[in-house]
């Protein structure tokens, strides 16, 4: 069956981009569904302020999924920009940039740049808090929160081992503002943790940067707050050779988009010298949201056939080096001429399914201020009874208080009670929610639950200090 999925032809040269890569996605077999809807420029100047009519959120809400070309927003007049009223009323919370090089066909002075920015999507100066507040003062609000920092962290990691990645950077500015980007660095700590086999830094942002640009073959996957991903992953996609080849996901809880990075560049728009390639890249991991595995491995490796063979568009040619200069309408030809073949000298794009994920479990984060593990892990068995969930440790700070606890061991009153399914058999969600109510009904406080999974078979969870 087709996927319906909304998309919007936007501003400037998005109509000639979307047109090129929704005609080599459906040559590639894709089978989705496209619904339009009108957002950007026009719709601003009929007086709508957030450059999108309500009719439009219904098509989002009803697909989900959102394949946006590039729009303008027009200057000054209380415009609220589109790209973030999308982000934030949907929860797009993950905005996640892959940035790799492909020399010598594309000229970069680093061929092998393979990064990831993944950019909180919703919060940081991106809120958009504003005031005059004298004659000579303005002031913009930064909201920091301790939940968009654990989406955000547990996504760069969790997209670190599903794409076999070995390192997981975290970018601030937390020894100048040491509260907000401070509480980023300290959930990154704190999450980081449950991740032992991924290595993981921190950098102050500026050094960072500076190194991204310099020696980029340090970082692998880099998380950050927003601000510092939209300038960071512009960055790293220009260093790669062009900032048109690069696509983007914005993942939430119920909805996704998929873009490209580079804007409308209107000065070319209308003359068919536009790359589509970003665009169509983002087509790419779109596809892999949606499972369709396959048709998105043959997009892929038939562009990238297609610029192993000289086969450029404007912004890429070069003497020498490029055998073929193409328009947008000719690329997207010459892309869909070469589905089904493989590149020669890039390796061929294989995106990994999805794991078998399997619930095993649940660890209960409770407030416990009595500070006995003992009588607490005795409690906790009495309000599990009968249930296929018991528990099988306790810890604190992430050290095993119980069972066989030391007595020298210093406890806060926070505390990680960690149940799995009885005799093997995996409980299920109702069997989680059943746990919980009866822990609430002896007088416990739960303060927050993690679900414990394999992937695979693999446990997607760390064991306790000492178990």
């Amino acid at each position: 069956m087709k996927t319906p999925i909304t998309v919007a032809y936007g501003d400037g040269i998005g109509p000639e981009i979307m047109a090129a890569s929704l005609q080599i996605l459906m040559a590639a077999g894709a089978q989705l569904e496209p619904e339009t809807i009108d957002i950007g420029e026009a719709v601003y100047l009929r007086g709508h302020s957030s450059g999108i009519q309500p009719e439009s959120w219904e098509s989002l809400r009803r697909t989900r999924v959102f394949y946006k070309a590039p729009i303008s927003t027009p200057q000054g007049g209380g415009f609220k920009s589109l790209n973030v009223t999308v982000r934030k009323t949907l929860g797009l919370y993950a905005n996640i940039r892959p940035c790799r090089a492909y020399a010598p066909y594309v000229y970069t002075h680093h061929p092998k740049l393979d990064i990831v920015i993944i950019r909180e999507n919703e919060e940081d100066l991106y809120a958009g808090i504003e005031h005059r507040q004298s004659d000579e003062v303005y002031q913009c609000l930064k909201l920091i929160s301790r939940p968009g920092c654990e989406k955000i962290v547990r996504t760069a990691f969790e997209y670190a081992r599903a794409n076999n990645r070995k390192k997981v950077s975290c970018f601030t500015k937390d020894n100048i503002m040491k509260m907000t980007d401070g509480l980023f660095h300290k959930v990154f700590d704190e999450i980081g943790a449950e991740y032992p086999d991924i290595e993981k830094d921190h950098w102050i942002v500026d050094i960072g940067m500076a190194r991204v640009a310099t020696q980029p073959q340090r970082f692998d996957v880099i998380v950050t707050p927003n601000l510092y991903g939209d300038i960071l992953s512009d960055i790293a996609a220009e260093l790669t050779g062009s900032v048109g080849l690069a696509g983007s996901a914005n993942i939430g809880e119920h909805v996704a988009m998929f873009e490209a990075v580079h804007g409308t560049a209107p000065d070319i728009a209308g003359q068919d010298k536009a790359n589509p390639s970003g665009l169509l890249m983002a087509g790419v991991m779109m596809l892999v949201h949606l499972g369709q595995h396959e048709v998105a491995s043959r997009v892929h490796n038939a562009w990238l056939r297609t610029l192993e063979e000289g086969i450029h568009t404007p912004d890429l040619y070069r003497e020498g080096v490029s055998k073929q200069l193409v328009g947008t309408c000719a690329f997207a030809e010459a892309v869909i001429a070469r589905l089904g073949q493989l590149p020669q000298h890039f390796a061929p794009y294989t995106p990994r399914p999805p794991a078998k994920r399997e619930l095993i479990g649940v660890d209960v984060f409770l407030d416990y201020e009595p500070r006995q593990p003992a009588l607490l892990g005795e409690s906790l068995q009495k309000a599990a009874a009968g249930l296929p969930l018991s528990l099988s440790m306790i810890t604190n700070r992430g050290v095993k208080v119980f069972p066989n606890g030391f007595p020298e061991t210093f406890c806060t009153d926070h505390w990680r009670c960690r149940f799995t399914g009885t005799d093997g058999k995996h409980p299920t969600n109702q069997d989680v929610i059943g746990l919980l109510q009866q822990v609430i009904n002896a007088g416990f406080e739960v303060i927050k639950t993690e679900n414990l999974y394999t992937f695979d078979g693999e446990a997607g969870y760390s064991l306790g200090q000492g178990q």
